[in-house]
């Protein structure tokens, strides 16, 4: 069993219609019951997250310069830069939307910049109806309901809302195919673009700069080649990092504590499939109480 967890316990993933794929990365249905207080490091990983709270809230808490950002049953975690501490205590159910950053902007209609660094609820992007949908959820008898109502709920925004310019989709795109690894003067070179111009319609579109951006694509790279075994030297420098120093740094940095330290708490014992938020990301671990 899960330290600090009881048997109350259920996570199922869940696909959107093929009409949403790509767009809506997919849905985590969750379940858990906490005795004590649950604390769960969660990284940077390019992936804005919409949780739906049928339960009791949770505190979210910076991890790399501690302090409450918020607390609610429902959040919005957009395109961060560092981690956060999300702690809870009792019961916590619900459902997480896995959104493409281009996705958000669009299901949202609002400039990223004005929400990407702070969580919140999503009620305060998506309006009052989001209430009644979350309700509905939360009577709905089964998992596969609840996301068909989702796939619903989803599609009109997505078909309606406002899409990224072109050249910002392209130099995403660019991005996460190379891990973080093209240098942001080609990414501009290539749309024809200047560099700050890139940058300004890059953050209004997505929540950080191309910088920034890339920075969290290569940390990801990094954290999945040591997951496949890599040491973490040769890891780092897999994903583009200079070297050791460098890379140690950026980890702290960004996450918050060392290297070391997150993949002590990755060895615990806890499936990834409790840990992470899709397959093909690493994306936190359970702190010790």
């Amino acid at each position: 069993m899960t330290p600090g967890l009881s048997d109350d316990r259920e996570l199922v993933r869940g696909l959107p219609s093929p009409a949403l794929r790509g767009a809506v990365l997919g849905y985590r249905g969750f379940r858990f019951g906490a005795r004590t207080p649950r604390c769960r490091l969660l990284v940077p990983d390019g992936v804005v997250k919409v949780m739906l709270g049928f339960a009791a809230p949770v505190d979210v808490i910076d991890a790399v310069a501690p302090r409450r950002l918020a607390a609610a049953a429902s959040l919005v975690n957009g395109l961060r830069s560092t981690a956060t501490i999300g702690q809870h205590q009792g019961l916590l159910h619900g459902v997480t939307i896995l959104l493409s950053p281009p996705a958000a902007y669009r299901l949202f209609a609002v400039p990223t910049t004005e929400w990407a660094q702070l969580p919140l609820d999503p009620a305060d992007l998506l309006g009052p109806g989001l209430t009644e949908l979350t309700e509905r959820l939360a009577e709905c008898p089964n998992w596969p309901g609840r996301f068909t109502l989702l796939d619903q709920a989803l599609a009109t925004r997505l078909d309606t809302g406002p899409a990224c310019r072109p050249e910002v989709a392209w130099a995403w795109e660019e991005l996460r195919r190379t891990g973080g690894r093209t240098p942001v003067r080609e990414l501009a070179s290539s749309t024809g673009w200047s560099r700050r111009h890139l940058e300004r319609w890059f953050r209004e579109q997505i929540g950080l700069t191309p910088k920034g951006a890339a920075q969290v694509l290569r940390m990801q790279s990094a954290l999945r080649l040591k997951r496949a075994g890599m040491p973490w030297a040769m890891a780092a420098t897999g994903a583009g990092f200079h070297d050791q120093p460098h890379f140690s740094h950026t980890f702290k940095t960004m996450i918050g504590c060392t290297p070391g330290r997150f993949h002590n708490g990755r060895s615990t014992g806890t499936p990834d499939d409790l840990l992470d938020f899709l397959p093909e990301q690493v994306t936190s671990i359970l702190l010790a109480q």
